[in-house]
This record gives structure tokens, sequence and C-alpha cells, in this order.
């Protein structure tokens, strides 16, 4: 079963024979001792769900290796310590950990990483591959872990206001964005309060079903497009009703997760150990099989082996082993990122996960269904993360009132503007 806190064939894929992979290596990463003994050096963030047990087990499969695994708070400062890093050619970790936010910018420097194969576990889903795909079709990192959405739902709210609370029912609610909308003014009428969590969350997960929604490949900015602007204010166009206003992460949302602040919201795998941990004496949630519009997907991480290693093919073995299917199975279930290997999800162990707290609902198997239902994945281009803060405070100053929608939108589009 899932594990209750959120604190995301074993072989050597190597993209290059030895003797490229011990070229040119650089000072940074771990170190060997005299006797032969290598310690490597993993740098993540958030929470890969790589625990310490599953670092034990891989040393006890490789001996002769130890694996110092260090963690940053967040995806911010691993991206700034990562581009730091790499532009002064030295102090990187053997292994480090991406965020697909910044895959295209790192895109850029994939010629100071060692490629990364598909290996003989089978490939990974295609859109997730796609960002760390240089031009000449080489990986540059090894796909971690996806981030398929379903919604969660506080039953016991729902049920206060007349609606179906059964998983295959509720889901049946969700079937286009429209539907969602219906539903929550359904709720509202019967005096639900707080359909959905936050106007920036289900704008966001609107756009993420979007091929290019800011940039597109040409680095042209999407972001002001007409199609954008009309999901920006229809989603604030009906956020006075739906909305309980509240921006995503902060502390007023967590509490609002266990206070019935709000009926549902979108849940891409990892955000379940977020919702238990922000609320872990409520019963009410479940999970519906279904998201608004088809599939979505909300985030993804990778591992890279930069060329800064001094030992690529040990650092080379452990990011393989990692993204190895049953690895990538524990680590969902101690953390919630989902597997990214086509062959994970086929396997028991994974589609017979179950959640005790999401009512002992099959959640692996939810997931897959969930990925299986991905089409189409945002484009992240290099001012992707610029772009979305600002639409995120121009979000924010409408859904709370400082501020009309059309001034929020007209604001946007002027500093938009202002990033060319």
């Amino acid at each position: 079963m899932l594990n209750k806190r959120y604190a995301a064939h074993v072989g050597i894929a190597i993209a290059a024979t030895a003797a490229v992979l011990l070229a040119g290596c650089s000072a940074g990463g771990g170190e060997a001792s005299e006797d032969g003994e290598v310690t490597l050096t993993l740098s993540t963030f958030g929470n890969f769900g790589y625990s310490d047990e599953l670092i034990q087990k891989f040393e006890d499969e490789h001996p002769g290796i130890t694996v110092q695994h260090d963690i940053a708070p967040g995806a911010s400062e691993a991206r700034q310590n990562t581009f730091t890093k790499l532009a002064a050619g030295s102090g990187l970790s053997d292994v480090i950990g991406v965020e697909i936010g910044w895959t295209t910018e790192l895109r850029e420097y994939a010629d100071k990483f060692y490629p990364a194969t598909e290996s003989d576990f089978g490939p990974w889903v295609k859109f997730q591959t796609d960002p760390v795909t240089t031009e000449s079709g080489e990986l540059y990192a090894y796909g971690v872990a996806t981030g398929p959405e379903a919604i969660c739902y506080r039953s016991d709210l729902l049920q206060a206001a007349g609606l179906p609370t059964d998983p295959a029912e509720v889901a049946g609610l969700f079937g286009s964005w429209d539907d969602y909308f219906a539903a929550g003014e359904q709720y509202a009428a019967n005096g639900g309060k707080g359909w959905f969590d936050s106007a920036v969350t289900a704008f966001r997960a609107q756009i993420e079903q979007l091929e290019y929604p800011y940039q597109d490949e040409d680095g042209e900015i999407t972001a002001t497009s007409p199609e954008i602007e009309e999901i920006f204010k229809t989603t604030l166009g009906v956020a006075p009703q739906l909305s309980a206003h509240l921006e995503p992460f902060t502390d007023d949302w967590a509490a609002a997760t266990a206070n019935s602040g709000f009926a549902t919201m979108a849940c891409p795998s990892w955000m379940l150990g977020l919702v238990e941990g922000n609320a872990p004496d409520v019963e009410g949630w479940r999970l519906a099989d279904a998201f608004p519009g088809g599939g979505g997907n909300w985030g993804g991480s990778f591992l890279a082996v930069p060329k800064q290693s001094q030992h690529p093919e040990e650092a080379a073995l452990l990011a393989s082993w990692l993204t190895a299917p049953e690895q990538q199975i524990e680590a969902f279930k101690v953390a919630g990122p989902f597997p990214s290997r086509e062959e994970a999800f086929d396997l028991p162990a994974l589609t017979e996960v179950t959640n005790p707290y999401f009512g002992d609902q099959a959640v692996g198997e939810i997931y897959v269904n969930r990925s299986e239902a991905i089409d189409t994945v945002a484009y992240k281009g290099p001012l992707f993360a610029q772009i979305e803060d600002l639409v995120t405070n121009a979000i924010v100053r409408a859904d709370t009132g400082k501020q009309s929608v059309d001034d929020a939108w007209n604001q946007f589009v002027d500093e938009v503007n202002g990033l060319n």
C-alpha cells in the first residue's frame, strides 16, 4: 500500500563506451578511496521517493559503491545550483535531479551530460522523453516520474450537496471542463462552498493540456493568444461562485484541505501525500478515475549524469537502476511520483497498489489509466517559469478581488510583452 506521509531488471545502461565515459572528466561529484571503494553523490529536491531503504538496497546489490544523497528543499534551489555549477565547470553531484520545467533550458547544455539509453527494461512514456531529447536524437537524462492527473474529491461534501459519492459515478461528472464547472454550479446551488481550491490550479490544469500554452518551439510567445485568454477569463468567470480563492501550497490552502474549505481539486499522483499530510484526520477524501478534457500531466522529473562526475560508469549505473520499473514503483509507494517506464504499467506491484486513506482505492491502477489518457503535454519553453509566475499572480489578483478580470489580463499581457 501507499505510505501515509508525503515527506516522488537491474542493468547498466550507458550510451557510450567506458573509454568515452572516462575521457575528459573534471572535478566534481564523489570520491574513490585507496581500496577502490567509490562514493557517489546524488542530488535531488523535494521528495523523489528515494528512501534510505531504497538507497541501501542499491548499495547492497553493488558492493564497493556508497551513495550520499543530498536533498534540496525545492526545484528552484536545485535549478539555481545546477546552472551555477554548469557555468563554473565543476561542483555538480555525480547524479542530479532535473525538473521538467527547466528541461528546455538545460537542453542547451546537453553536451555537458552523458547520454542515457532506454536500456533493456523498455522505453519511457514518450511525453517524458521528448523534453530531454536532443536534435541528434539522444537522451541527456533518465526519466524518473511523471504527474498524471485525476480529481480528488470530498465524498462527504458532495453527499451534503446531493451529488454522487461513488468514485465511478463521480467520474461521470468530469468528462469535460464544461461538465466539471456545471457540476460545481449544482454543488454551489445546493449550498456547497468552494467547488475547487483555486482558480490558479483550475487554469493550470487546462493549459497543461495544450501543446504550446506559453511558447512554441521557435521561441515565439503564445501566452497572450485568444485561446489562453479564453481559458483565463472562463476560469475566473466561474471563480466567484466555485473557487475557494486560495493560493496553492500556502498555509491557508493546506488548512482548507482539512477544514472543508473545498470539495474537489486536480490531483497529480504526487498530490495524494500532500492531501493526507494536510488532513490526516479527514475520512472523506476519494479519487475519481477521470480528468476533465481527457488526460493531463502536472510535473515530471529526471536524473542526469554530468560530465563533471569522476565516476561516470558508476553514476550511470545508479541513474539507470533508480529509473528501472521496480525502483520507480517503490518510489511511487513512498512519495507518489508516478512511474514513467511503460513496462511498469503492467506489473501487479504497481496496479495493485492501494491507499487506505483514500478508501483503499486502487490508486496504482487509477494513475495507470490517467497516464494512458494523456495525449498532449505542454511544451516548457525557456520562458515557461517566468510566464507561469506572471499568470499565477494575475489570477490571484483577480480571484481574490484585488483586480478585475480584464485588468488582471491586460496587466499580464503588458508584463509578458516586456519579456520580449
